[in-house]
């Protein structure tokens, strides 16, 4: 058995479905880091942001936003153009393809770059350019352009950093016009052409081999002025050890003497025949020396007579060191004593 269906009903369940269908248009959830902005009847009317939002379906709609992408595709690059009603706020990258660059001394290169932008203002993205993403991507290639163009090909490779700042100093008032902010750009590849990449390397070869040259050449120079340092520390050190050296032997001979006088007496003749006896001494030490380079030996006439005073000293008391034993060892008699029997056994020899 049927049962009829009231007007009312009806109208109930046309309005009932007629509210889901707007609650259905009207409930828009936006994600976080996306916005949306809203035109009613045409116009401009609100930017949505993350949450849940309400509109009035059919009097007020999103308005949508042109994206321009690259994605590749073995060496080439595909361009993807898309609307999109939801606008994302995250910093998004721009690999956009090598670009033919002339330089300063006329060199063509081909620089690949990318860009990293962000969306600061999603109503001056919409409304202040057509494709925002395109108008971004032609004035990046146009910067670069006139960046490289004021450089030569050597400086280029030195001053990537100071190209990508240049770069991204000259894009920021452009594109903070269209509500975007350009966080930074990036120069990834440089491509030349092989005659100049083969040139460029003969020229790094001939660089290093030159510096390799001036380092060994520095490397040889600091070592001689090492050997000189050293040799010329070693000369004063041998200087300061002869005269040392020479100072003792003095020092010593001085004491010997002393002792010697002391023992047989300090008179005028006492004297010179101690002094005879040693450099008599030293004529002897020589001799030997002198008979080596040849087979006759001329002795100096003085010789002759400190041998001869050698020989009265001996003669008189021995030898001056047995005459300093003597005298150390008898030291508890006279010094009168042992002066006069010095002097008698002089006597006595004449």
């Amino acid at each position: 058995m049927d049962l009829p269906i009231s007007p009312g009903l009806l109208i109930s369940l046309i309005i009932v479905v007629i509210a889901v269908l707007i609650i259905s248009k009207g409930l828009i959830i936006i994600r976080q880091s996306e916005v949306m902005v809203v035109e009613r009847l045409g116009s401009f009317h609100r930017v949505l942001e993350s949450g849940i939002n309400i509109i009035i379906p059919f009097i007020e709609q999103p308005r949508a936003i042109t994206m321009l992408r690259y994605r590749k595709m073995g060496e080439d690059y595909t361009a993807i153009t898309s609307d999109e009603t939801r606008i994302d706020r995250r910093e998004t990258v721009m690999d956009f393809p090598g670009q033919p660059v002339v330089t300063t001394d006329n060199v063509t290169v081909r620089i690949n770059g990318a860009l990293y932008y962000q969306i600061i203002d999603p109503k001056r993205a919409v409304y202040e350019v057509e494709n925002m993403s395109q108008a971004v991507e032609v004035l990046a290639k146009t910067t670069l352009r006139s960046v490289v163009g004021k450089m030569e090909l050597d400086k280029l490779f030195e001053s990537r950093a100071e190209v990508n700042n240049e770069i991204q100093a000259a894009m920021e008032e452009p594109a903070s016009k269209w509500g975007v902010k350009i966080s930074r750009v990036e120069v990834q590849d440089i491509a030349m052409p092989e005659e100049v990449e083969t040139a460029m390397r003969l020229q790094m070869a001939a660089e290093r081999k030159r510096r390799a040259t001036v380092t060994e050449a520095e490397g040889e120079k600091s070592a001689a002025i090492a050997m000189a340092q050293g040799q010329r520390e070693s000369s004063i050190l041998n200087a300061q050890g002869d005269k040392e050296s020479a100072i003792l032997r003095a020092q010593g001979e001085q004491e010997s003497i002393k002792l010697v006088l002391s023992a047989i007496g300090d008179s005028e003749e006492n004297k010179r025949t101690v002094v005879g006896y040693l450099l008599g001494q030293s004529y002897i030490k020589v001799l030997p020396n002198m008979a080596k380079n040849g087979e006759r030996v001329f002795v100096p006439y003085e010789s002759s007579a400190l041998l001869g005073s050698m020989g009265m000293f001996r003669e008189m008391a021995g030898s001056p060191e047995d005459t300093v034993a003597n005298h150390l060892k008898n030291r508890s008699g006279s010094d009168s004593d042992f002066r006069s029997g010095i002097v008698g056994g002089a006597v006595s020899g004449h």
